[in-house]
């Protein structure tokens, strides 16, 4: 449910998540100016307001940075575009998956596709689907490589353990590097 605070003398929208498996506050601003906080099922509301407070500086300070970063960046696309490019990213994917997954892993999947995600480069589905956001098309190679590395190893490991960590690095040992990277891109291409 999307509600309003007032914070340094700005009206910030957020949404608030309960989660039976949550165990403290979290806070989390999206590179596309979403502002989540995720907070046990029975926490008290007003609880939540005092924090965000308390957190102001933090969450306004990053909401003026994805607001920067996102005017710099923006790339329109009108809907024939938008078929062109996941066209493009399905066969770049596919080439990256065959190559990367039969030179590391082997991992068997069903099938691959192409979505224009809102908050995320990609994922794996519990049926072994892989799916990618087409801006994927628009990061650098090795980018490209550890979002669809980091999901094929999904096919393994369907979490973030060590062991997950450990078969993502035997493809891209240096993946900490381009998840901060990642992480300051954000997916601003719209």
């Amino acid at each position: 449910m999307k509600q309003q605070i007032s914070l340094h003398n700005r009206v910030v929208d957020y949404s608030v998540r309960r989660s039976d498996r949550a165990k403290r506050m979290r806070l989390a601003v999206y590179c596309d100016g979403n502002f989540v906080i995720t907070v046990p099922k029975a926490f008290p509301a007003d609880s939540i307001d005092r924090y965000l407070v308390e957190k102001s500086k933090w969450v306004v300070s990053k909401l003026d940075f994805f607001e920067k970063l996102n005017k710099r960046q923006k790339l329109s696309l009108g809907d024939d575009g938008l078929v062109v490019y996941k066209d493009k990213a399905l066969k770049m994917v596919a080439e990256r998956i065959e190559d990367l997954n039969g030179e590391h892993y082997k991992f068997k999947f069903n099938q691959i596709a192409i979505k224009n995600q809102k908050t995320r480069w990609g994922s794996c589905s519990k049926k072994r689907n892989l799916n990618f956001n087409y801006k994927i098309l628009f990061l650098s190679p090795r980018m490209r490589d550890y979002i669809i590395v980091h999901e094929l190893c999904h096919l393994k490991e369907f979490n973030h353990s060590n062991k997950f960590w450990r078969l993502v690095a035997k493809a891209i040992p240096n993946y900490v590097d381009i998840v901060k990277e990642l992480k300051l891109k954000g997916l601003m291409i719209d």
